[in-house]
């Protein structure tokens, strides 16, 4: 079984009033004993924070449910096992596809939502919170080659 979650939690401080931050949670099974494997993919505003880091994109900075510094996350929406699988294509190869890893900026993008939204772009849109959602995203660009996968 696989699936992902579309979560978000209020950002800290003042901008909290009217800004969410949002992030992705792909969840696969381990084995025939039900366990669940779940990796959190996002962007964040600092760069190079963990061992599983491309610029700004992050894999497993902070645990799955974890907010932001102004309260818990809600998850958004779900997709499961077929609906989900393009969706986990799509953020497993962010690293290299995604052209803004090496750029952030809160507003007018690309941020943390920017990210999410081109994720789940087929899918769904993000509430009107999340700042960076429209930050347009081109279609079609060269995707990165010297990284390496999924470190």
């Amino acid at each position: 079984m696989v699936k992902v979650e579309l979560r978000a939690a209020k950002i800290p401080s003042l901008v909290g009033i009217f800004a969410d931050h949002y992030w992705l949670l792909v969840f696969r099974s381990v084995d025939c004993s039900q366990l669940q494997k779940c990796d959190r993919w996002e962007v964040w505003q600092q760069a190079n924070q963990n061992k599983t880091c491309w610029g700004h994109l992050h894999k497993n900075l902070l645990p799955p449910y974890q907010g932001v510094g102004n309260g818990s996350s809600v998850c958004i929406q779900q997709w499961r096992d077929d609906q989900a699988l393009s969706i986990i294509e799509k953020v497993e190869t962010s690293p290299w596809t995604y052209p803004f890893t090496d750029r952030y900026r809160y507003w007018p993008g690309p941020n943390s939502n920017t990210f999410a939204q081109w994720i789940v772009r087929d899918k769904t849109t993000l509430g009107i919170r999340a700042i960076g959602r429209n930050f347009s995203v081109p279609e079609q660009h060269q995707a990165k080659t010297s990284q390496t996968w999924l470190r």
